[in-house]
């Protein structure tokens, strides 16, 4: 499955979840404390939000891809590499309820990019709550 991934952090994650499960006519795939994610039939989007202080450059957390492999992922990192762009690697992490395979690009404006493979979902809470793979780079000190 290939998608463009959003994660937004909303100030309301119930009246944001109630917005978007009107919006794109469906409910969340996943629902966790201090997050939702849809994958809207209609369209290739991965739509992630969590809890946090929005506004004015602070509504976007990241944008991404989700791509259907590990293969896909270290192909699109070595394209990457070999552009000269700086990449931060993150293999077989646990983030956002789920373990991935992926890689970060920041843009000159300092929107961050993800590319990842979904490898499987995590169902305790307490060990996906506390990564800090959803929390922008700055925050946390750590740049691609």
């Amino acid at each position: 499955m290939n998608n463009v991934h959003i994660h937004l952090h909303v100030a309301d994650l119930d009246a944001s979840r109630a917005f978007y499960e009107r919006f794109l006519g469906t409910t969340p795939v996943k629902v966790k404390p201090g997050y939702a994610k849809f994958l809207p039939d209609f369209a290739p989007i991965n739509l992630a939000l969590s809890s946090g202080p929005s506004g004015p450059g602070r509504t976007i957390d990241h944008l991404g891809f989700q791509v259907e492999s590990r293969q896909t992922v270290d192909n699109l990192l070595a394209r990457a590499k070999a552009a000269g762009l700086p990449v931060r690697e993150e293999m077989n992490v646990d983030c956002c309820y789920s373990n991935q395979d992926k890689f970060w690009v920041r843009d000159p404006d300092g929107v961050e990019w993800e590319v990842y493979h979904l490898n499987h979902d995590l169902e305790d809470e307490t060990s996906a709550a506390a990564s800090t793979c959803c929390t922008p780079l700055a925050k946390i000190g750590r740049r691609p």
